[in-house]
């Protein structure tokens, strides 16, 4: 059985703290037809160099009835900048156009088989998968970027097309696991592709 929820796969339940200072669970999205749940952090230069093509590619699809959960999994013991705290100081500067929840006890990413920030998973209508990976090819730079496979996946779902490019290999800094060595990955966790 492979680590990361493959294509197909149903969407895995939450009940996290939110940014806004609420908790949120999978039912609190229903009101959106397509949901993407991306496992994401504040210190990570991959989610740095690639949050504001990620804001683009989220403000384009909102109106087309798509929602976006940021999920921040990593242990603020290995980088304290990505406390909740943190968190919250990050989303009151930059107000991303996404729920930003706080997986602590790292249960969500482990369920979902997160390898990387950013790792991105979008569900369609059936809250099934129809895409796992990145969102771009360069996401620490890019104006290097050749290929934004987010907003192809979501152009093709919201266009009733079926989504030609299911599964790529996220591109980042590996999901820090509490208690590990900052580059230590389960040991059944590999590539996609």
């Amino acid at each position: 059985m492979s680590f990361t929820l493959q294509p197909g796969g149903k969407i895995i339940g939450f009940d996290l703290p939110s940014t806004d200072g609420k908790r949120n669970k999978l039912s609190d999205f229903e009101k959106y037809k397509y949901l993407v749940v991306f496992f994401t952090c504040n210190h990570c230069p991959y989610v740095i160099g690639s949050d504001e093509v990620t804001r683009e590619t989220a403000e384009k699809y909102i109106k087309k009835g798509v929602g976006f959960v940021g999920i921040n999994s990593n242990s603020e013991k290995t980088y304290a900048e990505d406390s909740f705290p943190n968190m919250v100081k990050r989303m009151e500067k930059y107000k991303f156009p996404w729920v930003y929840l706080y997986d602590k006890g790292q249960s969500v990413a482990m369920a979902y088989g997160a390898l990387r920030t950013p790792h991105f998973y979008v569900f369609d209508e059936k809250r099934e998968l129809v895409y796992t990976g990145r969102g771009v090819d360069s996401p620490r730079d890019t104006s290097r970027m050749t290929v934004n496979d987010l907003d192809r996946a979501l152009d093709e779902l919201t266009s009733g097309k079926q989504v030609s490019v299911p599964v790529t290999n996220p591109i980042g800094c590996n999901v820090k696991w509490d208690g590990k060595d900052a580059h230590w990955m389960p040991p059944q966790a590999c590539d996609l592709v």
